[in-house]
């Protein structure tokens, strides 16, 4: 498959997502971006325009764990839920982002949510 229909196709599920999906102060918006390379998440409040918290594996003082990159989605995962909390967030809706929901995604997110973070 040429890698250009599989773009079209991501940004096709990613707008049908965020046809539905909305983040406000209260329960914002946990929007996942992941590369080859690195796996990114952050909690926009849709209403104001802003983002509330943001965790990356490419951010200075990230220490990487030993293993795969699940592993990786994992310590980014708990370091998003360590930041709401420290916030005040409890609650928030998850954004896949148009990326099927499994491998680092699922253990982003399952990592947020042994940490505190309703979703």
């Amino acid at each position: 498959m040429r890698p250009d229909i599989k773009k079209e196709r991501r940004a096709k599920r990613k707008m049908s997502i965020r046809k539905r999906v909305s983040g406000t102060q209260e329960r914002p918006r946990l929007s996942v971006f992941k590369s080859n390379r690195h796996i990114y998440a952050q909690l926009i409040d849709d209403v104001a325009g802003v983002t509330l918290v943001s965790a990356s594996s490419d951010e200075k003082g990230f220490i990487k764990p030993e293993g795969d990159k699940k592993a990786i989605a994992k310590k980014v995962g708990q370091t998003v839920a360590m930041k709401c909390k420290e916030k005040g967030i409890e609650s928030v809706i998850f954004d896949r982002n148009g990326y099927p929901f499994h491998g680092r995604l699922k253990a982003l997110a399952d990592a947020a949510r042994e940490n505190g973070l309703k979703f």
